[in-house]
């Protein structure tokens, strides 16, 4: 496997596990890597922590991200479905540490 290519599975709202091969020498966050997959996420926000439309729940490799910013976890706070492995993804920008991550998507359709 390539150095930048790292896989991650992919937990869609009805069950559905997809594995993609995510390039970590771009710079998307996870939030525009999902909708470039075709992921049904709103991103209402355009990326900027601010409705929560993107929100994860990390499944495996949670230990391999960065701590959570206090606006991020402002947000998450909102949530009633959010726990201690929620993230949202517009923060979340891969590297070849999250190798073998697995996240679920939780975050809004509409």
């Amino acid at each position: 496997m390539d150095d930048n290519l790292i896989q991650v599975t992919v937990i869609d709202r009805d069950g559905t596990e997809n594995i993609l091969e995510v390039p970590t020498d771009i710079n998307l966050s996870l939030m525009e890597i999902l909708k470039a997959s075709e992921y049904e996420i709103l991103a209402t926000c355009g990326g900027m922590a601010l409705c929560a439309t993107c929100h994860v729940e990390v499944v495996e490799g949670l230990h391999t991200l960065p701590e959570a910013s206090d606006q991020e976890l402002d947000m998450l706070d909102t949530l009633p479905d959010a726990d201690d492995q929620s993230r949202l993804a517009c923060q979340l920008h891969l590297q070849n540490t999250n190798n073998g991550m697995k996240i679920k998507i939780k975050g809004a359709l509409q």
